[in-house]
């Protein structure tokens, strides 16, 4: 039991009698794993009536006392404007929920250029439509999701909750390849939007080649006036010092008053660092295609297609639920998830009340000892140069209790 024990930050002698409570509840809670976000997403969201105009007048009233520049992200929303789904599961779907395994092809490219070009495309596939109003649970400190896909493993820990970071370390043993990502996000209240910086960097090694490739994520833009909707926007940089190619990428969206393109655009290039040419010019839409023009002869290819990647996607399974750790987020927000998705709010906000709780009881419980948390799976680190660093403790991750079939 040592093992439970220190899954929910309780070191050396613990009241073990609250611990074994709060196990017990969780494993009495239905594990619940929201469907993942695919390109029909918007066109099915959890309940038709997210869509009417009082739901929008809803969410203004919401920031009515916020001021325009303001960090949201301790923000504390009501169940009803919440997704059934933690930010982890959010992140983790980026990686694991495809109908290819883009990762392998990225490993099968022949040439450096063959896998940076796969590299932009994977980038691309970790963008997703959300539903419009509602937002994922912030996860709370120490919260897991452990998810495997054939040989692909993925795990992501929430490593610190003021600020809000989410680490993830994916691997795949066989095609010897990982993937590093270290998220802070900042959502700002503008007045009309709320747009969330997602800060910090993804790192996809491949070791069989040599080659690390450096990227970022855009921002995520919640338009509220005076056309609501949701976009990603900002710039993309992908990098790869080995080989000096790099690729920029520009997200783009409709003006203010939803004149002009029909959004979701993507342009930018692909050059070689060390001689600065240009390469490859790309464009179109990422939940749509996008296309890549050789600026040597002229040709274009299709190198992206959301509906065959991101269309259908099923939700994971749980394979062993005795496996599951207490700290799984569908574990966690599991009662609150089951009472969404079943419309009972008064259900919901007990239930998220309880989570809230629950873990300002084990945060009393550390102050009173003195002692601090630490993550179980990475190792953190933060300086005002470089931002915030997530190193994974263990080189490989272990195969987990939850499936993608």
């Amino acid at each position: 039991m040592a093992g439970i024990y220190s899954e929910f930050g309780v070191e050396g002698e613990a009241d073990k009698t609250k611990v074994f409570s709060s196990i017990k509840y969780m494993m009495e809670t239905r594990i619940v794993l929201a469907k993942p976000f695919t390109v029909e997403s918007e066109s099915d969201p959890p309940d038709a009536n997210y869509k009417a105009p009082n739901f929008l007048r809803r969410i203004l009233t919401l920031f009515k006392n916020v001021r325009p520049g303001s960090d949201v992200s301790c923000f504390k929303l009501p169940p009803v404007f919440n997704m059934p789904k933690s930010e982890l599961q959010c992140y983790g779907e980026c990686v694991y929920s495809t109908t290819s395994n883009l990762l392998s092809i990225i490993n099968s490219g022949k040439t450096s250029m063959d896998r940076f070009i796969s590299v932009v495309a994977w980038s691309i596939s970790t963008v997703r439509p959300l539903w419009f109003g509602l937002a994922p649970y912030n996860p709370t400190l120490g919260e897991t999701h452990h998810v495997s896909k054939g040989n692909l493993n993925v795990l992501l820990e929430q490593v610190s909750h003021h600020p809000p970071v989410s680490a993830l370390h994916a691997t795949d043993e066989k095609e010897n390849i990982e993937t590093i990502w270290c998220h802070a996000t900042v959502p700002k209240f503008t007045g009309a939007s709320v747009e969330a910086h997602v800060h910090g960097k993804r790192q996809l090694k491949l070791h069989n080649h040599g080659e690390t490739y450096e990227l970022n994520s855009p921002n995520f833009l919640i338009r509220m006036l005076p056309v609501p909707g949701n976009d990603w926007i900002g710039n993309v940089n992908i990098r790869c010092p080995q080989t000096g190619l790099v690729a920029e990428l520009s997200y783009t969206t409709q003006s203010f008053f939803g004149f002009g393109a029909s959004g979701r655009t993507i342009k930018g290039k692909i050059f070689d660092s060390n001689s600065m040419k240009l390469l490859y010019k790309v464009e179109g839409h990422w939940d749509s295609t996008v296309t890549l023009k050789n600026t040597d002869n002229s040709d274009v290819r299709v190198i992206y297609d959301a509906k065959q990647v991101i269309s259908g996607l099923q939700p994971p399974i749980v394979k062993d639920p005795e496996s599951v750790w207490p700290t799984e987020t569908a574990l966690v927000w599991g009662e609150l998830s089951q009472a969404i998705l079943s419309k009972d709010w008064e259900k919901a906000r007990d239930a998220k009340k309880s989570v809230e709780e629950r873990q300002r009881e084990l945060q009393r419980e550390r102050v009173s000892k003195g002692q601090s948390w630490v993550p179980k799976h990475f190792i953190v680190s933060y300086t005002k140069e470089k931002g915030w660093d997530c190193s994974p403790i263990q080189k490989w991750v272990q195969n987990a209790p939850i499936v993608i079939m």
